[in-house]
């Protein structure tokens, strides 16, 4: 069993902090030019290569227990459209917008672990639940006026990916999570390839398959590198510290994509998506830190 190691995992999860919007940063950068299947075949094939050797070299396996196989393929679908609803967001908001109003995803969580698991939450939570509601929706409305639909793409990334979690949770005991990434990434490819094959000659730009340049294929494999170490650095960090501990940094990313929208694209949310950026982090907060409460009074 790992001993706690805070201070390690502190600094795991701020690795985490830094490389996600790197890693969103660059596919802002090459989804101009290069179609989404593209990114997104790159980016999940990149992972399963990056960790396949890892599985061999420590004697894992690339076997899913047969019970959960089928919830396996459902984690790797909501992946892809995740991924895919963030890429294409990424095209038309700045990257501290887009990030911001994913960050709805830990109320959405709460509200699926009530309504699905059962869960307990109280009023206080709910009202938190609402307030950072609102200040996402500060966030959406001014980018909503410039883009239009585009700016609930956001919203997208966060209901998949509190369903992923939703998932993962349900079969986080039965696997290894660098196996699980592993045949994730393999899974992906296998469903994203055919469909570009089938949908190539369309006439749908963002599934063209073509041969990406010289100049693109660097940027692909930065794209498919920081998305897996980003994951592996987040779930090492949980080894080491728990997570009551390391939910609060998660909220860094907003910062930081700030400052790397600012240095690449010269971007800064507005006064008011500046409010609703600061409410959405204060009531995530005040949520994290009363689970870690009420926690402490749990056998």
């Amino acid at each position: 069993m790992t001993s706690d190691r805070p201070l390690l995992g502190i600094l795991l999860m701020l690795g985490f902090c830094v490389l996600a919007p790197v890693g969103d940063a660059l596919a802002k950068t090459l989804g101009q030019t290069v179609p989404l299947g593209i990114l997104l075949l790159a980016r999940f094939a990149i992972q399963a290569l990056l960790l396949a050797p890892v599985i061999l070299a420590t004697q894992r396996t690339f076997q899913m227990p047969p019970r959960i196989r089928p919830l396996v393929w459902l984690r790797t679908v909501l992946h892809i459209i995740g991924i895919g609803a963030m890429f294409s967001a990424l095209l038309f908001l700045p990257l501290a917008d887009a990030v911001a109003i994913a960050f709805v995803m830990p109320f959405i969580m709460l509200m699926l672990g009530h309504y699905v698991l059962g869960e307990e939450i109280g009023i206080r939570r709910i009202a938190a639940c609402t307030v950072g509601f609102i200040g996402t929706l500060l966030v959406i409305q001014p980018a909503f006026d410039d883009v239009g639909w585009p700016a609930l793409l956001p919203l997208v990334v966060a209901v998949v990916f509190s369903l992923f979690m939703l998932v993962t949770r349900q079969i986080a005991k039965e696997t290894d999570p660098i196996s699980l990434q592993c045949v994730n990434g393999f899974m992906a490819v296998a469903i994203v390839l055919p469909v570009m094959l089938v949908f190539s000659n369309s006439g749908i730009p963002q599934l063209d398959l073509r041969v990406p340049a010289p100049n693109e294929w660097l940027m692909l494999v930065s794209i498919g590198i920081t998305g897996t170490l980003a994951h592996l650095l987040m779930t090492w960090s949980l080894r080491f510290a728990p997570s009551a501990t390391l939910a609060p940094m998660q909220y860094l990313e907003i910062p930081f994509a700030t400052f790397i929208g600012w240095l690449i694209f010269m971007e800064l949310p507005n006064m008011l998506a500046s409010i609703g950026i600061a409410i959405t982090i204060s009531a995530g907060l005040y949520i994290v830190m009363r689970e870690r409460s009420l926690s402490r009074f749990v056998p």
